[in-house]
């Protein structure tokens, strides 16, 4: 039983960043509750993510520059509600980045 858990879990810091990063994307997505101006731009940057989220290897300035995008959305999302669910979603991506494996 527990040798089929020690098989999932993440045995290294990009694997637990990268399904933290998953997390936040996912979170990010359920905030979008209605339309506003500007939801194309974080329609468009959670496209990227996924994209960013599949590639086999994991390049830790890529997500870093895609935090930078978030932040560039934030900026162009005129929709106060909106834009405070997505400031803590980029505050979350920030923390997402900081984590690091368990030691065993």
């Amino acid at each position: 039983m527990s040798v089929a858990k020690d098989i999932n879990k993440p045995t290294d810091d990009y694997e637990v960043k990268r399904k933290a990063v998953k997390l936040v994307v996912a979170h990010l997505r359920k905030k979008i509750t209605k339309e506003y101006m500007g939801m194309q731009y974080l329609i468009s940057w959670l496209d990227q993510m996924d994209e960013l989220l599949m590639k086999e290897e994991f390049d830790i300035k890529e997500y870093y520059a895609m935090r930078r995008q978030l932040n560039s959305v934030v900026e162009s999302t005129l929709d106060e509600e909106m834009r405070g669910k997505i400031r803590n979603s980029w505050h979350s991506f920030g923390k997402a980045l900081d984590k690091k494996a368990k030691p065993y």
